[in-house]
């Protein structure tokens, strides 16, 4: 496999920050070599396990996810999507490449969209003890309300991936949304923090990926024992786990942007992954 050298004294992108003080790389268009890294996970023959939720009136946004995910995401690898939704009825039919499949399960609604996003940490633990430490070998954990509108690879696959919220990427911490009550397992005091991690994309080995949902889950139990629901929910306690275990792999904000309210800064040289606009209070209320 012929590829350009690597260059010691030139730094892939000088505009950005591309590793961690924990040296975690951060990913960046323009640091990487996606050729490398396919032929590299290619002899490993990896599957890739994408879960996404479809509760309720979000099944709108799962045709566009999957179609868009069809073209975008995992290219030449082999990929099982898991749909959790309380309407299997309403999932649509979208063609899939050779080595993917689309796997339906079916999970309980719940009345609060709040309850929905919560409940996801315990639904993941579970099916990563029931199938999918036997059927994948990472797992990713998206959003279904987002397309996917750039390449998203296997550059992002690491033992524990997050991904920078676009609205905070450039915040100092004091400004970041965590939970700032100490009654909240997700506590996390203003002095403390490194990044803010979006809730919509992360993921890893299905091993580190049950650990850090399990955690999750007992923390948010914990907390509804004690009378709180912390800020921010799921993304709250994701927040506070990745704090105490760190990201073995940090994605840009390419991998979750919000252009209608962000725009498209020069920083970002592509938008992989775009949420898609919505009214939240009708999807979230019906």
């Amino acid at each position: 496999m012929v590829y350009p050298q690597p260059k010691v004294l030139t730094p892939s992108r000088k505009d950005v920050l591309v590793l961690t003080p924990w040296l975690a790389p951060i990913v960046w268009e323009g640091t990487f070599n996606i050729d490398i890294l396919n032929e590299q996970f290619r002899v490993q023959n990896v599957t890739i396990g994408l879960t996404v939720f479809a509760i309720k009136k979000y099944v709108v946004f799962l045709k566009l996810f999957l179609e868009t995910a069809e073209e975008h995401f995992m290219v030449g690898h082999k990929v099982n999507y898991y749909v959790f939704t309380d309407r299997p009825a309403d999932v649509p039919r979208v063609p899939l490449r050779g080595g993917r499949r689309l796997l339906v399960l079916q999970v309980p609604g719940a009345a609060r969209w709040q309850d929905v996003s919560m409940r996801r940490m315990e639904t993941i633990s579970r099916f990563c003890a029931q199938r999918f430490l036997h059927e994948v070998d990472f797992l990713v954990c998206a959003d279904v309300d987002l397309r996917f509108r750039d390449h998203v690879g296997v550059e992002i696959l690491s033992a524990r991936f997050a991904t920078l919220h676009p609205g905070f990427y450039r915040a100092a911490r004091r400004a970041f949304t965590y939970e700032r009550r100490p009654r909240s397992r997700a506590h996390i005091p203003r002095d403390q923090g490194d990044f803010y991690y979006v809730g919509a994309f992360f993921g890893g080995s299905v091993a580190e990926v049950q650990r850090l949902t399990s955690a999750c889950h007992r923390a948010m139990t914990a907390d509804r024992a004690n009378g709180i629901e912390a800020v921010w929910h799921d993304e709250s306690h994701l927040n506070r786990y990745l704090l105490d275990h760190k990201p073995t792999k940090v994605l840009s904000p390419e991998y979750l942007w919000d252009e209608q309210l962000l725009g498209w800064p020069a920083v970002m040289e592509k938008l992989r992954c775009v949420a898609v606009p919505k009214d939240h209070r009708e999807i979230r209320h019906r």
